[in-house]
């Protein structure tokens, strides 16, 4: 199982890591060092640069990908 970053507004992205088996973290209260991965909107374009910086994990925006594509992305992104 893996520790997931989602921004807030992505609720359909947070439930479906959920149910793949992932432990989903909001990204405003997590402590992004000790996460996988981060999903993020790719609306706001400060977040994409706190989260470049603050971790080493894999960034995925999410712009434009439906929730089960962006379960995959992160899937690949942790194999």
């Amino acid at each position: 199982m893996a520790r997931i970053a989602v921004e807030n507004s992505l609720q359909d992205v947070k439930d479906a890591l959920q149910q793949s088996g992932h432990e989903v973290v909001s990204v405003d209260n997590a402590n992004l060092q000790n996460c996988d991965c981060c999903v993020i909107s790719g609306q706001d374009k400060d977040v994409l640069g706190i989260a470049e910086t603050a971790t080493k994990a894999s960034v995925i925006n999410a712009q434009g990908m439906t929730s089960d594509q962006i379960v995959e992305r992160v899937n690949q992104s942790l194999s």
